[in-house]
């Protein structure tokens, strides 16, 4: 098996392949860019990716989640959640008044920028492909920059001074992975699962949002992600990006499909995979499966005669 990753070594994406239950004899695979890691799962380069969709402090990862809502379909089939714990790095002999320039991925530098304001407040925000390439670059002779905000790991690895430590505004940061496959058989339900789609809507009117989650509430399940991206197509133009509790192969998850597909557009499915943080579903009075089945079976009676 051949996992590619959000590259190069040392980033944050490879400590959450890490974590990963079977990993220890799979190849890891970096990859430059959150895109062309899903295109490699697509173009059959690598069997699953593994990739950052979302962070607690900064919300959905952009990248991720519009490569998930174009293209050929991928599904999730895994989650991770990694504690994220930055540090200002830099060659050696290096200190704080020699820095002018500070290479970091956007996501990274957006989660350290009022550290960086009261410490460095002077220093130019250089952007990288990720916080490893940042480190990376240090090793280099010539760089647009002279400390870089990455990971421990990747400091280590590089061989670089650490200059600070913790230096994330929100000590509490956590990043949440996806391993992310080609279509094909979906883990079981656990009890403990989530649901990704994105949803297309038919056209612009009011309540049309409402309409969609109108879907959700109905059968009682609960969103724990919505966020809306660009489709693209024109100004204003939007599709959303919704996580929800429960299974695809759950009663009331698959009537609010059934339900969401008749009034969208069009609903891309992501996949149900178990949550990383293994809470169990609440699954409310009236839908549960008995209830669905229970009144199908009672529909089919008055139809029945």
């Amino acid at each position: 098996m051949r996992y590619g990753y959000f590259g190069p070594a040392g980033t944050f994406t490879e400590m959450a392949l890490l974590r990963l239950p079977g990993v220890e004899d799979v190849e890891r695979v970096p990859i430059a860019s959150v895109e062309a890691a899903l295109e490699a799962v697509r173009d059959g380069s690598v069997d699953a990716a593994v990739v950052p969709i979302e962070n607690s402090v900064e919300g959905g990862v952009s990248a991720t989640l519009d490569a998930l809502s174009s293209g050929a379909d991928l599904v999730v089939v895994h989650e991770v959640l990694v504690p994220i714990t930055f540090v200002l790095a830099a060659r050696a002999g290096t200190t704080l008044a020699d820095i002018r320039g500070v290479g970091s991925h956007p996501h990274a530098w957006a989660q350290v920028r009022h550290w960086m304001g009261a410490r460095l407040p002077e220093a130019t925000y250089v952007p990288c492909l990720s916080t490893a390439a940042a480190a990376a670059g240090l090793a280099g002779d010539d760089t647009a920059y002279e400390a870089a905000v990455c990971a421990p790991v990747a400091a280590q690895a590089h061989g670089l001074q650490v200059l600070a430590e913790d230096i994330g505004d929100n000590r509490s940061a956590v990043t949440r992975f996806v391993l992310v496959a080609r279509p094909g058989r979906l883990p079981e339900p656990t009890g403990a699962d989530k649901t990704s789609v994105v949803l297309f809507q038919a056209d612009d009117h009011p309540g049309g949002l409402l309409e969609l989650l109108e879907q959700f509430a109905a059968r009682g399940i609960n969103l724990t992600r919505l966020e809306s991206r660009p489709t693209g197509d024109a100004l204003g133009r939007y599709c959303f990006s919704i996580d929800f509790e429960g299974h695809v192969n759950d009663e009331r998850v698959g009537e609010t499909l059934m339900g969401l597909r008749r009034v969208c557009a069009d609903v891309r499915f992501l996949g149900s995979y178990p949550r990383a943080d293994g809470a169990v579903v609440e699954v409310r009075p009236g839908t549960r499966d008995t209830d669905f089945t229970a009144a199908r079976a009672w529909l089919r009676g008055l139809r029945n005669g």
